[in-house]
């Protein structure tokens, strides 16, 4: 089950990643990041889902290629801690 997603700009989430606005826009569109909303010019995306693409990247790890996928690497993570 995909926990609940909370919408986010590309701008907010460099902010609370701590990371230049165009890096985690290429990470958005390279990885396909789950897009829940566009009006106008402003699309906002799911949170868990740039902030799971930061955390395999930040470990140098592969970043699954789907948002399903990153759905279910995180279920995996929480039910191993």
């Amino acid at each position: 089950m995909r926990e609940k997603s909370e919408r986010i700009t590309i701008a907010d989430a460099a902010k609370r990643l701590g990371k230049p606005e165009p890096t985690v826009r290429v990470w958005a569109s390279r990885y396909r990041a789950r897009r829940l909303l566009k009006y106008g010019k402003t699309a906002w995306y799911d949170w868990l889902d740039l902030a799971t693409i930061h955390r395999q990247i930040h470990l140098g790890l592969p970043v699954p290629a789907t948002p399903e996928e990153r759905d279910e690497l995180r279920a995996s993570l929480r039910s191993a801690a």
